[in-house]
């Protein structure tokens, strides 16, 4: 059996202009995760990652020195677009910047999106859906590295859930469940083998194990 870990990426800037940056904490996150990994003698045969900045710069502080692939399944859902086309293309202040309004809210626009709502929207949900697995697909590829058998992918919550929800084929909807749920620098474990996909284990943060660790630990 192969393992995949799909790591979701450190604490990014919430609520600035350019979401697509990891904060200092963000940072640490991803060089505590790395550094656990590594104790435990896990140190991967492939890297994947999306092509999102914060993607990047979470595998980067992670400190593995291999070269990544890309893959653009790994990204995240456009959350901006998706709230600007639910509010007629401006966001409440109240939306953008309290993060219990903005996943409550975000909650509500992704069941919309799902029953086929938004049709202004840059990407509907069947392309979401289908970028997701083919990226699964592209992970998971035998050929694409022969002998590999650890691939560590960095990807983003909407993906996680996604990926979840499909490996326990679970209800549309309870993706969005799942993806709110993840943590930042969070694992989620996979093993495949030919067409079987399973998961193993969902948003496990072992590197903030301690007190003092666990106040690092953040969602958004």
């Amino acid at each position: 059996m192969s393992e995949l870990l799909v790591i979701r990426h450190g604490q990014a800037s919430f609520g600035a202009d350019d979401y697509d940056q990891l904060s200092d904490l963000g940072h640490k996150q991803s060089a505590m995760l790395g550094a656990r990994l590594r104790d435990l003698d896990w140190v991967p045969d492939r890297l994947v990652t999306g092509t999102l900045l914060r993607q990047k710069q979470t595998l980067a502080s992670m400190g593995f020195e291999a070269s990544p692939e890309e893959h653009a399944g790994f990204n995240e859902y456009d959350f901006h677009d998706l709230l600007k086309v639910n509010f007629g293309g401006e966001v409440p202040d109240q939306v953008r910047h309290d993060r219990k309004a903005h996943f409550r809210t975000l909650r509500q626009v992704i069941y919309e999106w799902q029953d086929g709502g938004l049709s202004d929207a840059r990407e509907c949900w069947a392309e979401f859906a289908a970028r997701v697995q083919a990226a699964r697909v592209f992970a998971c590829d035998t050929d694409a590295k022969p002998g590999a058998k650890r691939v560590l992918v960095v990807s983003s919550g909407g993906p996680i859930g996604q990926l979840v929800a499909c490996a326990l084929q679970a209800p549309v909807k309870q993706m969005v469940a799942l993806n709110l749920q993840v943590k930042n620098t969070s694992i989620t474990r996979f093993f495949w083998s030919g067409e079987r996909f399973t998961l193993n284990e969902f948003n496990a943060t072992p590197h903030f194990g301690n007190q003092n660790d666990a106040a690092m630990m953040t969602y958004s």
